[in-house]
């Protein structure tokens, strides 16, 4: 049974009225990093074992804690990787959204783009790993929940392209996103498969010229 939620503490008041949040006490802020600990281990089994082979008991075992202690964080496992795929999605999009406000220009904001999903790419190839292959084990909300992130994140790439490319149809221009998405997401793979993995600071940048080329060209 999942343990009881603390009794949540008054918000702080400030001076005109208005209530803050309070800042975390050292229980949930304790509790909020064993969670995180069960995600990351997720990721890394899920990748590595498929989330169907993977059990409470492994999810804890790799996080430190033992597998009923997962029900206080988790209803059950299917929920562990709900909440990883909606937290990387959200983390996407938000990460996204932040790039492009900061960007002064179009070409920037396509340039920043590429650069933060490399980064995403190369950082943490498992979560795309379990994303390709375990995206039907989540519940029929979370997929709903996720595709809908993961639009909107396109989305946010067609915007930026059709300020770039102002003749071309968004379908193509939609196209071109999943084509450069494709390529960044799926080189982390084939490197560590096939070869020698090449360190992030070397990838990186090959990455972010080869993408750019394919979404700038005529």
């Amino acid at each position: 049974m999942p343990a009881p939620l603390p009794r949540s503490e008054p918000p702080v008041q400030a001076a005109s009225g208005t209530a803050l949040s309070a800042p975390p006490t050292q229980r949930s802020q304790a509790k909020e990093n064993r969670r995180q600990a069960l995600l990351s281990a997720a990721s890394a089994l899920f990748a590595r074992e498929g989330f169907s082979r993977v059990s409470i008991e492994d999810l804890g075992a790799a996080a430190g804690v033992s597998g009923p202690a997962v029900y206080r964080h988790f209803p059950g496992k299917q929920a562990v990787l709900g909440a990883l795929l909606l937290s990387v999605s959200q983390d996407l999009l938000s990460g996204g959204q932040s790039v492009v406000s900061a960007a002064d220009g179009g070409m920037a904001a396509l340039e920043g783009l590429v650069a933060f999903q490399v980064d995403f790419a190369l950082n943490q190839p498992d979560v795309i790993r379990v994303q390709d292959r375990d995206f039907s084990s989540l519940t029929g909300e979370d997929q709903a929940k996720v595709r809908q992130l993961q639009r909107q994140y396109v989305e946010l790439w067609v915007d930026v392209l059709t300020a770039i490319h102002p003749k071309l149809d968004t379908a193509e221009l939609r196209m071109r996103a999943h084509a450069a998405f494709g390529l960044i997401n799926s080189t982390p793979h084939s490197v560590r498969a096939h070869g020698r993995r090449i360190a992030v600071k070397s990838a990186a940048p090959v990455l972010e010229r080869m993408a750019l080329a394919a979404l700038m060209v005529a």
